[in-house]
């Protein structure tokens, strides 16, 4: 810690989700000193609070044609460099009886101006490719969606700019920045496990906090119109679908059905929400209501199928200087020079945007910094695989690998081969539900800034299957202890993980799901003694 804080580096990068840890791997690529700071763990912001859509971009095809033309560019180079977080599951929009069969026209046009693959196919067809989707469909375009693990894709893109030299500091929260003559040229930082404070100096910093890089900007006397935009969405206790369902119409609420791993996840809502709510949302009866209304009609069978739990984010919306009322809002890649418009030198900030474009995103916010550093270096983030994308499946025909191995595989990628298989410890399941060994959770304690409980569940699925950490936790909790955790500490962390389970629950609690929330707490409080 004081090693990091005692540095000069030329970026500071505030924000740990995909953006931020893009931006990170970029300019630590381009031979920057770089240091990367999040108030919380990684992922923690609307990064790990969508449905973990990889668009083709059809879905802006008709109502944002550019946005549409930036999806199809980077979901291609995705499935390139990190093809170890993406599932090819493709995609359907698909026309219901109480839609407009004539858009369908529209969207295809759409698509194939902004290059994207659009076929249309008949019911029957889209019936056969895809068994869950609503029978009473009247038309279906295939596209190339897929599924994207944002986690894991964060990981990578953390670990990739840790190899190149960038450092890291997760649970350090900026407090204020550092400004002398006009100029940016550091940042106060709280440490939020002691509450002690420092600081340290760079020659620009990048405001990449999503939605609380309102916060950050505020800190200096610039004003953003920067509006929260609140999005709901829930988990299906199983696959129900192989291939993402759109609803194929204008965007609207609750009109994509994504496969992400062992479940499904429909969503999403959109509300404005006031600021001040942005870090405790709430989940109204009226948004589950609609999302499961909604979600019939794209798949029937999620009527009888169980909801493991409800969740938001907030979008970053960002409105145009002369629109304070927000009224002509961009989801566009917004990229400020703070130096141009604010007349404050080193600091820019990047927002907007989407997931899907986070890279795009990093690479424009890295070409602004190295041009007021004087740095000329090309961006490769197009072309060098992440971690745990890069390797080849030449020894699997000399071993035949147990389940957990190949699961561990779906959410390390190539970087499974660093996981210990060798005791039968080590073989042992901490997590039946998503079949995350012993092994796996000792290497994510020891190579993937794990400091609870909560890390260790957005770095291997532990807690996020069928049981919501009723039967895994605890185990979890026991590998910890035994990698060093003091007993103490991993009490209240596993008290802490699963009241934030339940947290999820309680929107769907109520047949099944209120069940195994129920079996949780008599394990939990009448079995163990834990305290609520």
């Amino acid at each position: 810690m004081s090693r990091v804080l005692d540095k000069d580096y030329d970026v500071i990068i505030i924000g740990g989700g995909v953006t931020g840890a893009g931006t990170a791997r970029d300019c630590a690529l381009r031979g920057l000193r770089v240091l990367l700071v999040e108030k919380y763990d990684f992922s923690n912001g609307a990064t790990g609070r969508n449905h973990g859509l990889l668009h083709s971009g059809a879905r802006y095809a008709v109502t944002d044609p550019e946005s549409a033309s930036e999806c199809i560019k980077e979901n291609m180079i995705l499935r390139r460099i990190a093809r170890h977080c993406v599932e090819e599951t493709d995609g359907l929009f698909i026309t219901l009886p109480e839609d407009d069969i004539q858009y369908q026209k529209t969207f295809v046009e759409g698509c194939q101006k902004a290059g994207i693959s659009a076929s249309i196919i008949s019911p029957a067809e889209a019936r056969r490719i895809e068994p869950s989707v609503n029978p009473d469909l009247i038309g279906a375009v295939r596209v190339p969606d897929a599924s994207v693990d944002p986690f894991h894709l964060t990981t990578a893109n953390i670990l990739d700019a840790r190899r190149h030299g960038a450092e890291i500091l997760t649970y350090h929260e900026v407090v204020g920045l550092i400004v002398n003559n006009g100029r940016v040229e550091g940042v106060h930082l709280r440490n939020n496990h002691t509450g002690e404070e420092s600081e340290t100096h760079c020659r620009i910093v990048i405001n990449a906090a999503g939605i609380w890089g309102h916060g950050i900007v505020k800190m200096a006397g610039i004003k953003m119109n920067m509006f929260p935009a609140k999005g709901t969405l829930l988990i299906f206790g199983h696959r129900v679908n192989n291939m993402v369902i759109n609803r194929c119409r204008k965007p609207a609420n609750a009109d994509i059905l994504v496969p992400d791993d062992t479940v499904c996840v429909i969503g999403t809502t959109s509300d404005r929400v006031p600021y001040e709510t942005i870090d405790d949302l709430k989940i109204t009866q009226e948004e589950v209501d609609l999302l499961i209304k909604e979600g019939e009609k794209l798949a029937p069978s999620l009527a009888t199928t169980r909801i493991l739990r409800a969740y938001a984010g907030v979008r970053p919306l960002v409105a145009a200087d002369n629109d304070p009322s927000g009224r002509n809002i961009s989801r566009g890649i917004i990229c400020l020079d703070h130096e141009k418009r604010d007349g404050l030198a080193g600091l820019i900030t990047i927002t907007g945007g989407k997931m899907m474009t986070y890279r795009l995103m990093a690479e424009e916010a890295t070409n602004l910094a190295c041009k007021k550093l004087g740095i000329e270096a090309a961006c490769q983030t197009a072309d060098l695989l992440l971690p745990g994308s890069e390797g080849d499946d030449t020894d699997r025909k000399h071993h035949i690998y147990p389940t957990a191995h190949n699961a561990a595989k779906g959410r390390q990628g190539y970087r499974v081969q660093e996981i210990s298989q060798q005791s039968e410890e080590d073989r042992a399941l901490v997590c039946e539900c998503e079949e995350v060994s012993v092994g796996e959770v000792k290497y994510a304690i020891n190579n993937l800034h794990v400091h609870d409980l909560l890390n260790l569940r957005r770095r291997t699925r532990v807690g996020m299957g069928t049981c919501q950490g009723e039967l895994c936790a605890c185990r979890a909790a026991g590998v910890m202890c035994a990698a060093g955790t003091e007993a103490d500490k991993t009490l209240t962390d596993l008290r802490n993980f699963i009241n934030e389970r339940w947290k999820g629950m309680r929107p769907v609690a109520w047949g099944s799901t209120l069940d195994e929330a129920q079996l949780t707490t008599t394990i939990y409080q009448g079995l163990l003694g834990l305290e609520s």
